[in-house]
């Protein structure tokens, strides 16, 4: 049993039809001549071969208290690695932390300039479209809502942003950025939380899937996040040129790399993208009792500071970029007022900031102190400073 990885555990499971629901192999079509028609050869069969295995050394040795203590300073890019951490931890990152050496600086630097630029929507997209979204993903939601994350989301909400934030900063692949460090950060908290979350009695009793968090399911969150915020740029006409896009999607595909999906399993391009999400995404989103909790902690938390707008016009606008029928799934009381302003100034506010109108929209001001507030709540609880640090889980939820 020592010998068997969990690829093959899990291969396994699928021949006796106990591991969890398959996707079609022909939406994992992408970038090479990959085989996925077989049971246990698609990446919802892939874990992370290389991290799982480690981390549960970790876990059960009992070195990741350790762990977090002696990483907390390692930052930047080019940061050294720290000093205390276990020798075949160290030797680990020694290995990952790097570029693949397919990845582009000059689209990287370009990604990050558009990300300047569009900052705002990017924000408001990533927050309360992706962020909601996810809640609605019903893996998605299990695994968070029942990992130790969930019973603190504040905290879970602003280690998530984290990841986003330093993927969208100026210079966040470079040796002063620090977006490759807080990939391979979150690259093994998701293997800590492969080993540990099985072991809930609570998850067990919900998911469909024997180990959470695959190279599938990690593809179906990019597609809640790259390829739906490209999406909604295109639709609201935000000017999004060619090399742009192009760009957005490269930084995109870096941090899958970085995060342990096989490369052959990338979407090569925004036709792939949409494609793969159509089939992985679109289909399998629904309510969960965990997802409408997590939904109703994430919104919640905005009454903890000033957005400078009302509760009904978050709601309305979670409705807008999402759709009525995840408003509904969610229980989001409906604000009709708020909800015409939001379908008429929003519009205006794109054309505006983009210097396509002359015209001011009278909610310019309280969008803008929206977009702050939400940065300022999931970067650091509400106040400035620095984003919230990860680190590595040691247990689950209670009940």
């Amino acid at each position: 049993m020592e010998n068997l990885s969990r690829r093959k555990l899990l291969t396994l499971g699928a021949a006796l039809g106990i591991a969890g629901v398959a996707v079609p192999a022909q939406a994992w079509a992408s970038a090479g001549p990959v085989t996925a028609a077989d049971a246990g050869t698609g990446p919802q069969w892939i874990w992370d071969d290389t991290a799982d295995p480690l981390m549960v050394s970790m876990l059960e040795n009992g070195q990741v208290p350790a762990i977090n203590t002696a990483w907390a300073s390692w930052v930047n890019n080019n940061d050294p690695l720290p000093t205390g951490l276990p020798a075949e931890f160290s030797a680990y990152l020694q290995q990952v932390n790097r570029l693949p050496s397919w990845a582009d600086q000059a689209k990287l630097d370009r990604a990050a300039d558009f990300n300047r630029r569009k900052d705002t929507y990017l924000f408001m997209l990533y927050g309360l479209g992706s962020g909601i979204m996810s809640t609605v993903i019903p893996r998605e939601a299990r695994s968070v809502y029942w990992s130790a994350g969930g019973a603190n989301m504040q905290d879970r909400a602003a280690k998530t942003f984290t990841f986003g934030y330093d993927l969208s900063q100026l210079g966040a692949f470079r040796p002063q950025g620090q977006f490759v460090v807080t990939a391979n950060k979150t690259r093994v908290v998701h293997a800590a939380v492969r080993h540990l979350l099985p072991q809930s009695p609570h998850w067990r009793a919900v998911a469909d899937e024997s180990i959470p968090i695959s190279a599938a399911d990690i593809l179906v969150t990019f597609h809640s996040l790259g390829t739906y915020v490209h999406r909604k740029l295109l639709d609201w006409k935000v000017p999004f040129p060619a090399a742009d896009q192009d760009a957005f999607l490269h930084s995109w595909q870096v941090a899958i790399h970085l995060l342990g999906v096989p490369d052959e399993y990338i979407p090569q391009t925004w036709a792939e993208a949409e494609a793969q999400s159509a089939q992985v995404l679109t289909p399998i989103l629904t309510p969960t009792t965990e997802g409408i909790d997590l939904a109703k902690e994430l919104l919640g938390l905005t009454a903890q500071i000033d957005l400078g707008v009302t509760r009904g016009f978050l709601n309305e606008f979670v409705r807008y970029v999402l759709s009525d029928e995840v408003g509904d799934w969610l229980g989001l009381k409906r604000d009709y007022v708020a909800a015409a302003l939001v379908r008429t100034a929003w519009p205006a506010y794109i054309l505006f900031r983009e210097g396509l109108s002359p015209i001011m929209p009278g909610t310019f001001y309280a969008v803008d102190q929206m977009v702050r507030g939400l940065a300022m709540l999931f970067l650091n609880k509400g106040s400035s400073g620095t984003t919230t640090p990860i680190t590595i889980p040691t247990g689950n939820r209670a009940a």
